[in-house]
């Protein structure tokens, strides 16, 4: 599998643009905007976009969706459907933050942990990881050792906790008991900021190290 991050958006949101190699079909993954500059991509890199996948529902990773499944004729799968008045507040959100009009997107398939997503002759397995938003759910390629982790865990830090549904100690359990049994060779690709590992974050992310120090701040 190819992997793309598209930095998307004043929040450098990381859209990843997903290819089988074998195939030339893939998926976008967190299409936060700029949907002009993702079918580029997609063009110059020879991408059949099958579907888009979504980590959760917040404006900086879903406010493109709506426009990019309609433009290309593709499904929506993802996130949890805990995630569903995120998605139904998108356009209050982009209003907020300055994104323009943004339509609420229609969700295909609604993800649980356990499910599988697939394209072309990639398949990926389904997460469930709550925590930052209720409905998080994270794309593991286990051939490749890749995760797509949304806004859970980030080098050196995790995601907010303090917007409306999330929990700090859900947060912490997702990561410890979802990803980092995943191995420590496992690449992670987050929904901000440079990729890392797990191993070289449960190794030196103090939220990881020190959870207790960090509860109420995030």
């Amino acid at each position: 599998m190819d992997v793309r991050i598209i930095p998307v958006t004043p929040f450098q949101q990381n859209c990843t643009l997903l290819r089988c190699t074998a195939t030339g079909k893939g998926a976008v993954c967190d299409p936060g905007g700029e949907v002009d500059r993702i079918l580029r991509e997609a063009e110059s890199r020879e991408v059949e976009i099958e579907k888009i996948l979504l980590t959760h529902g917040h404006v900086d990773h879903a406010s493109g969706t709506a426009e990019l499944a309609r433009r290309l004729d593709v499904p929506v799968e993802g996130p949890n459907i805990e995630d569903k008045f995120w998605l139904d507040l998108l356009p209050r959100q982009a209003a907020e933050y300055g994104f323009g009009a943004v339509e609420v997107p229609t969700v295909d398939r609604w993800l649980e942990g356990g499910d599988r997503v697939s394209f072309g002759e990639v398949e990926l397995e389904v997460l469930f990881c709550p925590g930052h938003t209720p409905g998080h759910v994270v794309f593991f390629d286990r051939e490749d050792l890749l995760a797509l982790v949304g806004d859970v865990l980030f080098q050196g830090s995790i995601g907010r906790t303090d917007f409306p549904r999330g929990d700090y100690d859900t947060l912490i359990r997702s990561i410890r008991e979802e990803l980092l049994p995943l191995g420590d060779d496992v690449t992670f690709v987050s929904g901000h900021g440079p990729t890392s590992t797990l191993g070289h974050e449960r190794r030196t992310n103090p939220f990881l190290l020190a959870p207790e120090r960090f509860r109420g701040m995030m």
